[in-house]
């Protein structure tokens, strides 16, 4: 998503935000709802990577880990010319992965056990490469201060019974209606730009990795595990639902308005006509790790 098209949909939300303080206090509301939101995002913007592993219970990986993980993600990042994000690991079966942070200089991918166990060394190479992607595109930050912004409106939209001036504005109908809507319009606004990131992440992970067919491998692999296995951690916290590579609660799977993540049908294809729009000889791995990659197709812990 380019980046104009991203402030387009953050001023919406801040404009839905002021407008909710508007209806709740006049001009005044208006201004302390602003007030709200900065110092809302800036203590997001600072502890957004610790809140949220921390949620997970994602544990740090050390250099020279026996799983070749630290590595591997030294590796890619090289390809990606980017700084070393930290590497953690969150013991769950579920395979899946996230990356946090607010900038590439202060950032964290964390992928889980399940994961590890279940792909290629191939096919982890291109989840981490689209978690890097993520990182490089200032994705993470930009979807911790959407998150921040539409978890404030629902809060405020629940106010607003208990004030009167959005009563006297509204009515009661009225603002009945903007506890429902206001919400909703604001979950728009982040699954927008969720759901159009991770086209953009897939396809910025397969260029850093060298091969798209490894990242469209591995979205199976995990579409497949996220439909069976529970992500206890993930379903008790919903909010960080969108920053996995899958959706790691058992929802909706179609590609609609309502889904924070793309059909992973739809990303695979696009990730296989890369491969095949690509010149012979193309897709070959950027990075250098000293374990084989082409040869490996199983488990590789």
């Amino acid at each position: 998503m380019g980046y104009l098209k991203t402030a387009i949909l953050m001023a919406a939300m801040t404009a839905l935000f002021m407008g909710l303080g508007y209806l709740l206090g006049g001009a005044g509301g208006a201004v302390i709802a602003l007030v709200i939101a900065a110092a809302m995002n800036a203590y997001t913007w600072w502890n957004s990577d610790r809140l949220v592993l921390r949620m997970h219970n994602a544990q740090p990986v050390i250099r020279g880990d026996r799983m070749g993980l630290h590595a591997l993600t030294a590796e890619l990042a090289r390809a990606a010319g980017m700084p070393e994000p930290a590497v953690y690991l969150i013991d769950t079966p579920q395979p899946n992965a996230f990356a946090t942070g607010r900038n590439p200089a202060n950032a964290a991918v964390a992928v889980t056990s399940g994961l590890v166990r279940s792909l290629s060394r191939d096919e982890l190479a291109g989840v981490i490469a689209h978690e890097l992607a993520h990182i490089r595109n200032h994705d993470t930050a930009i979807m911790t201060v959407t998150a921040t912004f539409a978890g404030a409106i629902s809060m405020l939209a629940n106010f607003a019974l208990f004030f009167g001036g959005s009563r006297e504005r509204l009515g009661l109908i009225g603002t009945l209606l903007l506890m429902f809507l206001a919400p909703m319009a604001a979950a728009l606004v982040q699954m927008a730009i969720s759901r159009t990131r991770e086209y953009a992440a897939d396809k910025a992970g397969a260029e850093i990795c060298g091969n798209p067919i490894w990242l469209a491998s591995a979205l199976e692999k995990i579409a497949l595990g996220a439909a069976r296995i529970d992500n206890h951690a993930a379903e008790r916290n919903p909010a960080t639902a969108h920053m996995f590579i899958i959706n790691p609660l058992h929802m909706h799977k179609h590609d609609n308005l309502f889904a924070t993540h793309p059909a992973t049908e739809n990303r695979i294809a696009a990730l296989r006509a890369m491969a095949g729009a690509a010149p012979q000889g193309a897709a070959q791995p950027r990075y250098k790790s000293g374990v084989p990659t082409t040869r490996n197709r199983g488990p590789w812990t």
